[in-house]
C-alpha cells in the first residue's frame, strides 16, 4: 500500500463511488465525446482535489450526496480548464498522455473543455447547488485571471514577489481553496467554518505551488534540475528573490539569458548554479514552509475528529513530495 493509499483509508469507498458517479456525470450520446471522456477518465492523475473535497466535509460531518456533487463539479470544472489550456500552451502532452488537441485537433478540444463546463453547470444547477456552483466559479474566474496576469507580468521579465503570490494564489491556489470550502459546505459547515477551509485551502495551493517550483531547480531527491520553467520564461519565487538581490550588471545578464538565450542547456545550467548559490532555494524553501505551517495551525483549530490526522499528513504528503 503506497503513503497516499494509507492516507485516504477511511475515504476509500467513497471515493470508488466518487469515480462511477463521475462517469456518469461525463457520458455522452455522442460517439466522439463519449470516445474522448472515455480517455480522460483513464488518464486521470491521483484525484487529490476529491479527496480534499471528502475530507473537508469528514471534518465537519458526513459525506452525503452534495459532496459526491461538489467532488464531481470541481472535477468538470478543473478538467475543462485542463484541456483549455493545453490550447492555450500547444501542448502535445499532460502527465505523460498524448492531450485532447494533440489527438482531436484544437476545435474538438475546445469544444470537449466548452462540454465538460456545461456538464459541471447543468449538475448544480439541476440539484439546486447554487451555493457549491459559487465558489467553485469564483475559483475558475480566479484561475483565468492568474493565467492572464502572468502572461500580461512576465512578458518584460520584471515580477515583484508581491504580483508572484498574486499569480500563484489565482492561478493554482484559488483550485484547492473551493476543493475545501465546496467540500465544507456540502457538509453544512457554518460560513466562518467555509471561510477557514478555504484559507486552509489556499494556503496549502500556495505552498503546493512553491513545492513546483522548487522541483524545477532540482531538489536533494530528485538531483538533476529540469529548467523547464526558465526555457518558458516563467519566473518563480526562486529566481525572483535572487534577481532582486543581484548586482545590476549579474541581474541584466541573468535577464538576457532568460529572455534570449533560454534554449541553451550551458547558459540556462549557469542561472540555475547562481540561484542554488546566492539562496534563492533556501528562501523559497523556508516561504513554503511557512505556508504549510499557516496551514497546518488552521487545522489545528477545528474541532477534533478521526480524519484530522489523515488530512495532516495529506498536506505533509503533496508538499515534501519529490516529483
Amino acid at each position: 500500500m503506497s503513503k497516499l493509499d494509507r492516507i485516504k483509508a477511511p475515504i476509500e469507498q467513497e471515493l470508488n463511488l466518487f469515480e462511477t458517479k463521475f462517469r456518469e456525470a461525463m457520458k455522452s450520446s455522442v460517439p466522439l465525446l463519449d470516445t474522448i471522456m472515455t480517455y480522460i477518465i483513464k488518464r486521470k492523475g491521483k484525484q487529490i482535489r476529491p479527496i480534499f473535497v471528502f475530507f473537508s466535509a469528514r471534518l465537519f460531518s458526513e459525506i452525503n450526496d452534495s459532496t459526491h456533487r461538489a467532488a464531481s463539479l470541481v472535477e468538470l470544472l478543473h478538467t475543462a480548464t485542463l484541456v483549455h489550456d493545453d490550447v492555450v500552451d500547444d501542448s502535445d502532452e499532460r502527465r505523460g498522455f498524448f492531450s485532447i488537441n494533440a489527438l482531436w485537433k484544437n476545435k474538438i478540444a475546445v469544444l470537449v473543455g466548452d462540454y465538460l463546463l456545461s456538464r459541471g453547470l447543468l449538475l448544480s444547477v439541476q440539484n439546486k447547488d447554487y451555493h457549491l456552483l459559487e465558489i467553485v466559479s469564483n475559483a475558475v474566474k480566479e484561475m483565468s485571471e492568474g493565467e492572464l496576469l502572468q502572461i500580461e507580468k512576465t512578458r518584460n521579465l520584471n515580477l515583484s514577489e508581491e504580483v508572484y503570490y498574486d499569480i500563484i494564489r489565482k492561478k493554482t491556489a484559488s483550485l484547492i481553496a473551493s476543493c475545501c470550502a465546496i467540500g465544507a459546505a456540502s457538509a453544512g459547515a457554518s460560513a466562518e467554518q467555509i471561510e477557514q477551509m478555504r484559507l486552509f485551502g489556499e494556503k496549502i495551493g500556495i505552498a503546493f505551488q512553491m513545492k513546483d517550483d522548487l522541483l524545477d531547480y532540482g531538489d536533494e531527491d530528485i538531483g538533476k534540475p529540469k529548467g523547464i520553467d526558465l526555457k518558458e520564461k516563467k519566473l518563480t519565487l526562486p529566481i525572483i528573490y535572487t534577481l532582486n538581490q543581484a548586482e545590476p550588471a549579474i541581474r541584466n545578464k541573468m535577464i538576457n539569458t532568460i529572455k534570449n538565450h533560454h534554449n541553451n542547456k550551458r547558459k540556462v545550467a549557469e542561472v540555475i548554479d547562481y540561484v542554488n548559490a546566492h539562496n534563492g532555494i533556501e528562501y523559497t524553501k523556508k516561504a513554503m514552509n511557512q505556508y504549510k505551517l499557516d496551514a497546518l495551525a488552521i487545522l489545528d483549530s477545528l474541532p477534533e475528529t478521526p480524519v484530522k490526522a489523515n488530512v495532516r499528513e495529506l498536506v505533509e504528503f503533496i508538499i515534501d513530495r519529490n516529483h
